[in-house]
Formats: structure tokens, C-alpha cells, sequence
């Protein structure tokens, strides 16, 4: 019987290594599927930036498909096997606004108990992670992949939080700084890099509701010179690294938190960027959109020829262009380049023609050269 059972599974060494690496692969791939999600950043349009106030009615136009609520957290503490509307409950939403690199936040919540009576870190707590150009990896100083600089100073001013930012924020604050930046950068929390605003009715002990609003500047690289600082650049469509945790105490006599919701599979997620999830930088929703809108940009190519690049940035379904470029010339074409034989600054003009109508935008004396 023995040999029966050898001789049925009497793989050679390489289909043995094949079928294993199936297995392997298909667990990973299980599992990376359980992870693999992707959440929405809401385009604000540019006359409606929402108010730093602490009153969410600037958010009411947001879509609820882009909300994250307690259904896509998990307390990865073990102490609370599933969430309870009546202990907490949480929603967040995201926001951006085109041509600016900020990110906005609408965090609302209800606790039977905040904590926010200590001046320490046991409070109440929303812990951000943005690592906006997804570069991942850890970035605490204790997760250094050099164990020799690990938990060293050095380690910390060169290290912790440059490449991802970790912001610990007060729900709310009672007589402290509305966050606690874990990195050496505390300039981050500060205007003009963020402004925050709290609104709530509820002493330490008690029940309510929290609300609390706020934008922050993602960076790439943020260490503790600021004049050497690079932002993220936000755009459309991209993908960037968020995650975050709510960390809820029920006993202000209790040293351990009575539950680490954490959006990410992953615990470690606050020193580890890998472990963030995709938020996609939406367009602009349809109902703040014009049918057709002229739009372009232009780049001055080579000044000495006087050449420069125009490019038609227009929204909507565009079927024909007519440029004027202020100089008696004219084209057709979508994306021209134009040789300007004069010195000067000049009024150029898109004209644009749809299905949905006409627009035109016209620049004066933004294109110049010499």
C-alpha cells in the first residue's frame, strides 16, 4: 500500500518544486487579493474648497460611494470582534483640489467614551499614514532595514518619516497640539503645510459626536529642514498611499487601548508605507463639469528660435481647434507649435467647437518672448 502511494506520487524534484510554487503562488495571490482594494479621493471643484470650520456642510456634495466606514476597518487588537455602532463609529472622507497639493479630510465620529483628558499620547486617537508617491518600505526608526542604526537618533532626524508621514491626531485636543508628527519634522502640522478645526459638545468621559476637518501637505521627502522639503505633486487619476488607525480608549485609569482599528490587513502599517492602500485622485464629478470648456497650456521650447509648444487641455468632446496666436497667424491643429518672428507679449486665443457647443479662452500677455 505504501508503494502504491510512492508510485502515484512519485513526482520528480522539478514537478514537486512546480506544484509548490502553485501552492505558494496561489496563497499569495489569495491573500493579496483579501488586501488588494482601492479607495477614492473626491475632486473638489476650485469654488468650493471646503472651509477649515469644523462643519462638514462643505462635504455634503461627496458622493458616499467615496466614504470609509467602520465596515472596512477591523480591530487588529483582538479586543473587539466586530465593530459596535454604539461604542464607536467612525467615517472618513478624502479629498483634493486640482492644482493644489493638499489633501483634505472629513473625520466624523461617534464614541460612547473619549478619552482626552492626559496630556500624553492616551487619548483618543486618529493616526494618519500618507505616503503619496507610493515609494513604501518602512520609514520608523526602529524598522531601519540597517539593524545597526535602529532606534539611534541619527536614524531619526535622517530617517523616520522623511520618504511616508505619520501624523497622530488628538480626537480631539484638550490644551495640546491638534497632532503629534512621528518623525522629526513637526513643521509638517503648521501652516502653511496644514490647518485643522474641531467641532464637539462632550467633556472628557462622556458620549458625542466628533467632528473634525483638516488638509495636510503630502511630501516626498520631509526631514527637519523644511527649506529642503519636496511635496508630493497631486494629480489626476494617480494613485497615492493612504492608510489610517483609530485608536479608541474606554478608561482614562487603563493603560491599554480598548481597540486599534486599522484600515490595512497589516498592524505594522503605521512604520511601514508598504502596507498603505491605493486612494485614486478622481476627476472631477460629472455634475461639476462644463459640457465643453476651453482649456490649454503652452511651454516656451526654444527661446532664441522664439518656438513655443501650445497644448490643448480642453474638457468635453472637442472635434475642431482654431488657435490665434496674436500676431496675425492662426492653426487648425490640436497641439501646435508656433515660431513667433517678433519680440513681444502676446493675446492668444482657443476657440473649440463639439457636439455640446462652442468655448473659447484667451490668455493676454502670458505668452511672451524675446
Amino acid at each position: 500500500m505504501l508503494f502504491k502511494f510512492k508510485s502515484i506520487f512519485n513526482f520528480s524534484f522539478k514537478a514537486k518544486y512546480s506544484f509548490s510554487f502553485i501552492v505558494i503562488t496561489f496563497l499569495t495571490q489569495l491573500n493579496y487579493s483579501q488586501e488588494n482594494r482601492q479607495f477614492q479621493v473626491f475632486q473638489f471643484p476650485a469654488n468650493k474648497i471646503p472651509t477649515i470650520d469644523g462643519n462638514s456642510e462643505d462635504w455634503k456634495m461627496v458622493p458616499k460611494n467615496y466614504v470609509v466606514g467602520m465596515d472596512q476597518l477591523w480591530d487588529d487588537s483582538g479586543k473587539q470582534p466586530k465593530a459596535n455602532p454604539k461604542n464607536l463609529d467612525v467615517s472618513v472622507k478624502v479629498g483634493w483640489v486640482k492644482g493644489l497639493n493638499r489633501l483634505y479630510f472629513l473625520y466624523e465620529a461617534y464614541d460612547d467614551y473619549w478619552d482626552f483628558s492626559l496630556p500624553g499620547l492616551h487619548n483618543d486617537t486618529f493616526e494618519l499614514i500618507v505616503d503619496a508617491d507610493q515609494s513604501g518600505g518602512p520609514f520608523i526608526d526602529r524598522f531601519h532595514p540597517n539593524p545597526s542604526l535602529t532606534n539611534t537618533m541619527e536614524a531619526f532626524f535622517s530617517y523616520h518619516g522623511v520618504h511616508a508621514q505619520n501624523y497622530h491626531i488628538f480626537t480631539p485636543a484638550l490644551e495640546k497640539d491638534w497632532t503629534m508628527v512621528w518623525g522629526s519634522q513637526p513643521w509638517i502640522k503648521k501652516l502653511p503645510y496644514a490647518n485643522v478645526s474641531y467641532h464637539y459638545n462632550f467633556k472628557p468621559g462622556q458620549s458625542g459626536k466628533l467632528t473634525l476637518e483638516f488638509w495636510i501637505t503630502p511630501f516626498d521627502y520631509a526631514g527637519n529642514d523644511p527649506s529642503r522639503a519636496i511635496e508630493s505633486i497631486l494629480e489626476e487619476n494617480k494613485n497615492i498611499g493612504l492608510c489610517w488607525a483609530i485608536i479608541d480608549y474606554d478608561d482614562v485609569n487603563k493603560t491599554e487601548n480598548n481597540g486599534f482599528w486599522n484600515l490595512s490587513k497589516e498592524h505594522k502599517m503605521y512604520g511601514n508605507a508598504s502596507y498603505s492602500l491605493p486612494f485614486k485622485l478622481m476627476p472631477l464629478e460629472n455634475q461639476f463639469k462644463k459640457e465643453i470648456e476651453a482649456k490649454w497650456s503652452f511651454k516656451v521650447v526654444n527661446m532664441p528660435k522664439r518656438e513655443v509648444a501650445f497644448v490643448d487641455e480642453s474638457d468635453g468632446e472637442v472635434n475642431s481647434w482654431n488657435w490665434d496666436f496674436g500676431d496675425g497667424t492662426t492653426s487648425t491643429e490640436q497641439n501646435p507649435i508656433h515660431q513667433y518672428k517678433e519680440a513681444g507679449k502676446y493675446v492668444v486665443i482657443l476657440n473649440i467647437k463639439g457636439p455640446k457647443g462652442t468655448s473659447q479662452l484667451s490668455k493676454v500677455w502670458d505668452v511672451a518672448v524675446k
